[in-house]
């Protein structure tokens, strides 16, 4: 006990603060950055090891191995297989390895990076699962909790996962997206708010227990591996465990110090986790809360507001990276869903899980709680913040820090005036942009004028029997640009996989005129047409040219044809003496309408029809329109064999530029240049 005095003295030492901090600023450095990691294994088709993570969604699980090393598997099971208990498993799976792609549409999710910050550098897709031998009994605890949740029906089970497993994988998408957009989905994400809850009703519970600290350790111990290690659950467990051994040394120090060291813990155990959102929020938010504690004052709403708003503006750049928007009505909407989901949804679901009974209870809760989400959704006041550069982070943090030091309004004016300069930076563009956009199987291009004055969009893509929103990606991407209008949307034809996202595209962006092609309205055409009715947005379907800021789109109209792809809307432009062509799905036929209709002699970019099926771009007409570089839309390994090999040998002589390949193709074009850029998988 004699070291007592010195670790005291060094704990409370502001030069230790700066000399680890320094030292976290290198070792993240050297262990993220300059160091780098790849898998032990080759191309291994047969991988033995615990399943530490499960998710289970319709026909499909996806979970982590521990063998050699954390690897990310995935297995499509068959009718009556029971797969919802492996955790903790020991199991040999048969399959091979996947490929896992960054983002090939700028500025959205790197799945590719978050794995490999996840410390998994490996994909595997398993075709079979055998189980070698039985879990431990930690992980046979968390199997049974995971039977008694699934024993309840989906409402509740749904939240059940959230608040005991923090597992969101059962909420439905457009609840989550409505949670998220209304700037309450932190109060799902089990975090210290949580944890300090149940040490509150564990201290409580055990007041007159001894052993009462050990006991509430012993509960946050398992908690934190129920929630598979969270950022959030570790800072306030470890939190705990600290201030505990820091009591009973007696070693007064302040809290923002304890907060430090368990940062410093773990950033050390896992430098990674500096990149993890959840934790990024976490420290910010609870460091800013406690430096601001003295204004925290007032009634309770009043308190809730005031929290609301600090970690508002404290986690603005995280959300923006993300988002690209932030929802103002979330400022308010916090003042009610703070005690709503915290202090009675929460404990409730706590004591649903024991107590079935109060099942019915919770489910009106519920229903009150998802239908006034739904509700303030629709009435979201959104404001587009485009990305913010690291020097602009950087400079919004130190303000902030001025705010918090000086109390000076001035600082306050200079934040706003921070933010305006973020947002009208991109509107100080002056060149011409245009994407063709990786969207699988699929068309979609984006054409940005000067100023970001005008954009259009051609075609939003579509997987068929598939409920994942492509767009959502584009929606994002135009948001980090600081784009939430879309001019024109030039519809090709109604195909599915060029029209097929046009109601997402419609519910997110503002939308001013719609161009369908000449032919009838299809099925999907009407669903269109209806929403457009809907939204009061002008559309027509008989056109020749559109005036696009300083430039002419003209549609070169030919006669009407027995088929959907042939009567695609196809359109000519230039800019700067640069000659495009867009063919949506038109085939051979309408080609040869074309050529001997329009004068086309030299094209310098063709966005090639039909994905380069054998029914598009034909020898006669690639020669004749004498093609610079192609643009080829299509999806990686997709099962119509597109390109087409005899597509590819009559563009040869041309540069060709395929989104499978080489994911998002970007043109950035002035009066004196015009350089290609690509975003590969």
């Amino acid at each position: 006990m004699q070291c007592l005095p010195k670790l005291k003295t060094i704990l409370q030492s502001k030069i230790t603060i700066y000399v680890l901090f320094i030292f976290l600023i290198f070792y993240v450095l050297i262990t993220t950055v300059l160091i780098k990691y790849e898998s032990v294994y080759e191309s291994p088709t047969e991988l033995v090891g615990i399943i530490t993570d499960l998710n289970v969604k319709e026909d499909k699980i996806t979970f982590i191995l521990k063998a050699k090393e954390n690897v990310q598997c995935s297995y499509y099971f068959k009718e009556g297989e029971d797969v919802n208990y492996l955790l903790g498993k020991k199991v040999k799976v048969l399959g091979k390895v996947s490929d896992v792609s960054n983002n090939t549409i700028p500025n959205t999710f790197n799945y590719k990076k978050y794995l490999y910050r996840s410390k998994i550098y490996l994909s595997f897709k398993v075709s079979s699962i055998e189980i070698l031998s039985n879990e431990n009994i930690f992980y046979a605890l968390k199997n049974k909790m995971l039977k008694r949740i699934n024993s309840y029906d989906d409402e509740i089970k749904t939240y059940l996962n959230l608040f005991i497993l923090g597992d969101k994988t059962y909420l439905d998408s457009d609840l989550y997206t409505a949670y998220r957009t209304n700037g309450i989905w932190h109060l799902f994400a089990v975090s210290g708010m949580h944890i300090g809850l149940i040490i509150a009703v564990l201290d409580k519970l055990l007041k007159k227990v001894k052993r009462k600290k050990l006991i509430i350790s012993g509960v946050l111990s398992y908690f934190m591996f129920l929630t598979s290690f969270s950022a959030s659950v570790m800072r306030a467990t470890i939190f705990y465990f600290f201030k505990n051994i820091l009591d009973y040394l007696n070693i007064p120090l302040d809290n923002k110090k304890v907060l430090f060291y368990v940062a410093f813990i773990l950033i050390l155990i896992n430098p990674f986790i500096i990149y993890n959102t959840g934790f990024q929020y976490s420290f910010l938010v609870t460091l800013s809360i406690m430096l601001c504690s003295k204004l925290i004052t007032g009634s309770y709403f009043k308190q809730i507001f005031k929290i609301s708003l600090i970690s508002f503006l404290v986690s603005l750049p995280i959300t923006v990276s993300m988002n690209y928007e932030v929802n103002l009505l979330s400022l308010i909407l916090n003042i009610f869903y703070v005690p709503l989901i915290s202090l009675v949804i929460f404990p409730l679901s706590i004591l649903t899980f024991m107590l079935p009974f109060l099942s019915i209870f919770l489910k009106i809760l519920i229903t009150i709680l998802e239908i006034s989400s739904t509700f303030f959704y629709h009435f979201k006041f959104n404001v587009n913040i485009p990305k913010m550069a690291i020097l602009v982070v950087i400079i919004y943090y130190l303000i902030l820090y001025l705010i918090y030091k000086t109390k000076r309004k001035k600082y306050i004016y200079l934040l706003i005036f921070l933010l305006g300069i973020n947002y009208l930076i991109p509107k100080l563009d002056k060149n011409y942009y245009v994407y063709y956009l990786d969207v699988s199987q699929g068309d979609s291009s984006i054409l940005i004028s000067p100023y970001k004055e005008e954009v259009i969009m051609v075609d939003t893509g579509g997987l068929v029997n598939s409920s994942y929103q492509v767009s959502n990606n584009t929606i994002l991407f135009l948001k980090s640009l600081g784009i939430t209008k879309i001019d024109y949307l030039i519809l090709t034809h109604g195909d599915y996989d060029h029209a097929g996202e046009t109601l997402n595209i419609l519910d997110n962006l503002k939308v001013k005129k719609v161009i369908f092609n000449n032919d009838s309205y299809n099925t999907l055409e009407l669903k269109i047409k209806e929403e457009l009715n809907n939204q009061n947005i002008h559309y027509q379907n008989q056109i020749s040219n559109l005036k696009w800021y300083k430039n002419s789109l003209e549609f070169l109209n030919t006669r009407m044809y027995d088929n959907e792809n042939d009567n695609s809307n196809v359109f000519y432009m230039s800019i700067f003496d640069n000659d495009f062509l867009f063919m949506g799905d038109a085939g051979v036929d309408k080609e040869e309408d074309i050529i001997n209709t329009y004068n086309l002699t030299e094209i310098d970019y063709l966005k090639v029809g039909h994905h380069g099926s054998k029914t598009s771009s034909s020898k006669e007409f690639i020669d004749k329109i004498n093609v610079g570089s192609a643009i080829i839309s299509v999806g990686k390994n997709n099962r119509y064999g597109h390109p087409n090999k005899e597509t590819i040998e009559n563009l040869n002589g041309s540069q060709i530029y395929r989104t499978d390949l080489m994911g998002t193709i970007c043109l950035k074009i002035n009066k004196h240049k015009l350089t290609v850029k690509n975003y590969a998988p």
